[in-house]
């Protein structure tokens, strides 16, 4: 009904003669007469009562407080706002004011998954600081309907955000919380993977378009003001174990995307589309054919299901018009018998040329990798000085537990240490990049104690680096796991995990929030958090008021000084994190808003 009403006559009968081919909407050949006829039928249709409880579409002139007359359709309004389309197809954002209405709209948007290209999640917005951070309250709950658990994080442009989950996307009022318009299509059955349950981590957005990965890896344009379905593509076969859940990457006039279905075998790339059109641009394979460059470090037919998946969302460098995108372990899991040699690019960050998906460099941090070490961590992209002089970094705390430093110009390894203190499968980083490995006493069973366990020293949640401090932030996690290998054949629907990773009997685990010093590899401090059933997937958000917003296991969401890691602001939301906090402001107002169980929580400062 949202897309009778988005159109008039004219535009609806033209939607009617060309169809939508990708949703199964054949194209209607009918004559005036005919056509006439079935637009005024589709609008006797569209009288069912829409959100804002009105029959049929509504439509309002209002006077605004600049002197303008503002005319459109209502999408949505409160007792103090109004949500209008206007006659040029846009979304104004309003706020009552007497008789009139005020325009209202975001000051500073955040326009990517992680708000800026580079990756890093810091902020140099500077209304909540230390001084008033204790402040800080709920501005409003948005709940989205139907999901077990959101890992998103949301988009705001132009004052609209955009929250995605599986297959779904909601514009909201980003000063309210209000609903503008929702897409939803039917969830694929017979899947395997994450995306089965419903994960998706977000949309990217490029000019008037929003773009939106599938749970069977489709990928999606959307018109970002009316969530009109502008064109479809499918990535991969979702038959062959391939699923979507990340957010895209918008870059000039591609969008880039990566493929989920790792643990099931699925043959990972990263692949570009033209954003008008969805045509394929290109397709960078992170595991090689056989006999192609690089098949030499497979030996056996673990190449046949190698997985290598690429299932978070890339960096970018506009100067060096690089992207970075980080690779998944190889398949399946925890079985490398049948795949000896280091199994690129499993484990590795890609540099590829954005305009063309050349490999420019890479580097391998797990080589030959049995206990599922991805390197889906945020790559951070910082331009800092390193031993007294300016270079591009590349950070990444790793899931095998080392934190690294790159040249991300040239894929030079700078400085590689670990975080952990529970590490024992290596006792180091060679010069070369490659781990100095312990050997690890096998019990009678096959079975082997690893540190860390196959969670990761740290995971796929947001990082950040603090210009001011010097300070790289993220979430640790000292566990080991009692791994088992178990030869397994490859099915289609089915994981592919070659054994099992238990918890060592007796053991518990530890979360931590850890600063550390990028140019020692040292931890400045650590902030222990609470230890209950399960470990909370939280990322975090640093700013320029020396500031980490995190998400505590305990189930509560924090703000931490920088410099030391002091507690100084606590809101128990009572939720197993998900997700990654980010800021914006609208009205002229800074909010922190963060995905907390199955809504989307926004805070800011009282009026």
């Amino acid at each position: 009904m949202a897309q009778l009403s988005a159109r008039n006559d004219a535009e609806l009968a033209a939607f009617l003669r060309q169809g939508r081919a990708p949703n199964g909407m054949p194209a209607f050949a009918l004559g005036n007469p005919e056509m006439s006829d079935l637009v005024a039928y589709l609008r006797s249709l569209a009288s069912p009562i829409p959100r804002n409880g009105v029959a049929g579409v509504v439509t309002k002139t209002v006077e605004t407080t600049d002197g303008q007359t503002l005319s459109g359709q209502v999408l949505n309004e409160g007792m103090s706002e109004l949500q209008l389309r206007t006659d040029d197809k846009r979304v104004r954002l309003l706020r009552k004011s007497g008789d009139r209405y005020r325009v209202v709209t975001s000051q500073a948007d955040w326009p990517t998954y992680h708000g800026d290209p580079s990756g890093n999640r810091y902020t140099k917005l500077t209304q909540i600081g230390k001084s008033n951070v204790a402040r800080l309250a709920p501005r409003w709950i948005f709940p989205i309907p139907n999901v077990a658990q959101v890992e998103n994080t949301p988009l705001v442009v132009e004052g609209i955000m955009y929250v995605s989950s599986a297959n779904e996307c909601w514009a909201l009022d980003a000063g309210s919380g209000r609903q503008i318009w929702h897409y939803q299509r039917p969830r694929t059955k017979g899947l395997a993977g994450n995306a089965a349950i419903g994960f998706n981590r977000g949309v990217a957005q490029g000019g008037d378009r929003l773009f939106l990965v599938t749970d069977n890896a489709h990928l999606l344009g959307i018109n970002r003001f009316n969530g009109e379905l502008l064109w479809e593509t499918e990535m991969a076969d979702w038959h062959l174990n391939y699923n979507g859940t990340s957010a895209p990457v918008a870059i000039g006039n591609l969008v880039i995307s990566g493929i989920a279905g790792g643990d099931e075998g699925a043959r990972g790339f990263v692949a570009a589309f033209d954003q008008a059109t969805g045509k394929e641009a290109w397709r960078f394979w992170t595991v090689p054919k056989p006999g192609e460059p690089g098949s030499e470090t497979w030996q056996g037919k673990g190449i046949e299901h190698p997985s290598g998946a690429t299932w978070m969302t890339g960096t970018y460098d506009p100067q060096l018009d690089t992207v970075y995108w980080p690779v998944g372990n190889p398949g399946d899991d925890f079985y490398g018998d049948e795949r000896a040699g280091d199994n690129l690019y499993s484990d590795s960050i890609l540099a590829l040329d954005t305009k063309t998906g050349k490999l420019k460099w890479y580097f391998q941090f797990t080589p030959h990798d049995v206990h599922d070490w991805d390197a889906e961590e945020p790559p951070v992209l910082v331009d800092t000085n390193w031993q007294g002089q300016p270079r591009k970094l590349l950070l990444q705390a790793n899931r095998n537990g080392f934190f690294y430093v790159l040249d991300r110009a040239s894929g030079q390894l700078l400085l590689a240490t670990p975080f952990l203190k529970k590490l024992n499968w290596a006792s180091g980083i060679g010069g070369d990049g490659r781990p100095i490995l312990n050997q690890l006493p096998e019990q009678p069973d096959g079975s082997v104690y690893v540190c860390p366990g196959f969670q990761g020293g740290t995971n796929w949640f947001s990082t950040s680096f603090n210009p001011t401090t010097g300070l790289y932030y993220f979430q640790a996690l000292e566990r080991c796991n009692i791994f088992t290998k178990k030869h397994s054949e490859w099915q289609a629907g089915r994981g592919y995990m070659g054994g099992t990773a238990r918890p060592a009997p007796g053991e518990t685990f530890q979360k931590s929030l850890r600063a550390i010093n990028i140019q020692t590899g040292r931890i400045a401090w650590d902030l222990p958090q609470a230890t209950g059933a399960v470990t909370a997937s939280a990322g975090l958000l640093s700013t320029a008021t020396g500031l980490v917003f995190f998400g505590e296991n305990g189930g509560s969401f924090m703000a931490a000084d920088a410099a030391t890691g002091r507690p100084l602001w606590e809101f128990l939301a009572n939720q197993v994190w998900r997700a990654s906090p980010m800021t914006y402001v609208f009205d002229n107002k800074q909010h922190i808003a963060i995905a907390a169980g199955q809504s989307i929580m926004a805070f800011a400062l009282p009026d």
